[in-house]
Formats: structure tokens, sequence, C-alpha cells
């Protein structure tokens, strides 16, 4: 791919995003990159411009695709992280979360698409979670996002691939970026789920400081970026390639016992 694109990163202010928006405005590219409250980002990347976005703000997000113009490239990568035992995620926790990782994301891809089909020419990146192929038990409302969001991503693929738009979804597993202290808990005061969420918890957190890099996994959102042919779906982290063959090759019970077992469940 020749030229210089235009791209537009949500989340850019730390972790996937701001490794994705670093790669990108180091190409030379016009890079715009978004957070809740661009003023306090403590490292500004330069090359970025930087636009306020609150995914759960439909406005708000009109005003920065607007503010955005011409986009060739989107890459979808804001969210929240969420965990609890399912029987008590509130209501209001879980439409939250899926106003942010969900319609958001929908809503803004939908304010894009236009301009790019126009120009022939577009690139969707869906950064989700393998967790959205490999559930895990008290982690169920953003597993349920990262695979709505996949649904979105994999069925509209058909529709604009004949104007040269493409759709793909990142899966990252166990990723190194901090994300586990902003991660949102609901766990009940005495709640009979206890003892299994803080192990899980504990375990997902380890697993978290020994996984792979923003860096790493901007190297993929990349690589789908530049692809002719983009695929569905790019996995990195957490073994990829060798738990998405046991996915298809083994028991589907197997598969689940594995990823509880990897986080302290039984």
């Amino acid at each position: 791919m020749g030229g210089t694109r235009t791209a537009l990163v949500t989340g850019a202010s730390s972790g996937i995003g701001e490794a994705v928006a670093r790669a990108l405005a180091g190409r030379g590219w016009t890079v715009y990159g978004t957070s809740r409250n661009p003023s306090k980002i403590p490292h500004p990347i330069p090359g970025v411009e930087y636009l306020p976005l609150d995914l759960t703000d439909e406005a708000g997000i009109a005003a920065c695709a607007a503010a955005a113009g011409e986009v060739d490239v989107l890459v979808n990568n804001a969210g929240e992280s969420q965990s609890g035992p399912f029987e008590e995620l509130p209501m209001d926790a879980i439409e939250r979360l899926f106003r942010t990782n969900v319609f958001g994301a929908v809503r803004l891809t939908q304010l894009l698409l236009p301009g790019m089909r126009a120009r022939r020419y577009g690139r969707v990146v869906m950064v989700g979670s393998m967790l959205a192929s490999f559930p895990l038990a008290h982690r169920s409302s953003y597993v349920a996002t990262k695979a709505a969001i996949k649904g979105f991503a994999t069925a509209a693929r058909r529709e604009v691939s004949p104007f040269g738009v493409a759709i793909t979804t990142v899966e990252p597993g166990s990723i190194s970026t901090g994300i586990g202290e902003r991660r949102t808990h609901y766990l009940a005061d005495g709640s009979p789920y206890t003892a299994d969420y803080r192990t899980m918890i504990e375990h997902l957190d380890a697993n978290e400081r020994s996984g792979v890099t923003a860096e790493k996994v901007a190297q993929t959102v990349l690589a789908a970026i530049d692809a002719d042919r983009p695929k569905p779906l790019y996995a990195v982290g957490s073994n990829a390639p060798v738990v998405f063959a046991l996915r298809r090759l083994g028991p589907r019970g197997l598969v689940e016992k594995i990823v509880a077992r990897r986080h302290g469940l039984r």
C-alpha cells in the first residue's frame, strides 16, 4: 500500500492504541488518536492529533468523526475491561460496557464507512480479545462485548468488500499493558463466588504481567491493515496458533477446562 494515509485510532492514550498510533505516525501517516480527555495524556505522541471521544456519547462520536474527516483506516481499540460473577453484575454496568465496547465502535464505523466506500478503499480493525473465542468464568460481560464486536465485523465483511473496504478483528491474548489496574470489578459483599473470583483475578493479573507487549499486538494490527486481503481474524499472544488449533480439533469441553485451569479454576 503506497502513499500517505489517514488513520483514526481510538483509545490512543495508552496500551495497544498508543502503540498503533505511534507506529502509524512513524510511517508519516496523518494520525488522529482519541482519548476521553486529551489534555491529560502524559506523553503525547509527536505527529498524532488527539480528539476527545466518549464512546457512550453519540453526539461526541459524531463530532469525532466529523473532526477526523476522510479516514482511510479506523482502529476501534478503546474499551473497558469488566469482571464479576454473572449473577451479580449490575445492569447499568453491563449497559455501559456495551455502549463503550460495542455500540460506540459500531456507530463510529457507520459514520466513517461511507467515505471509505466512496474512495474505494478502507480498513477497519476491531480490537477484540481471545476471550471471545475462549470464554472465561467471571468475565461474561466482557466476553459478550468482544464476541459481539467480532460478530458485527465478520458479518459485515462481505457487505463492504466489493467497495475496497475490509473489516477484520484482532484478538489479543494476555497483554502486558497494565489494564488490570483499570479493570472494573463487581463482587457483592459476602458473595458465594468470592473465592473463585479472587483466584481468577489473581491468575488473570499474573498472566497479563507476563503477556505480550502492546507493541507486539500493534504489529499484528498493522499486518491486518497492510494486507491486500485481510483475514477475518488475527490472534496474537497466549500461544494463539496452538490454542486455536486445539479449539478446532479438540473436544469443546477440553478447551474449556484448559482455559479454566490456566486461571486457577477447576
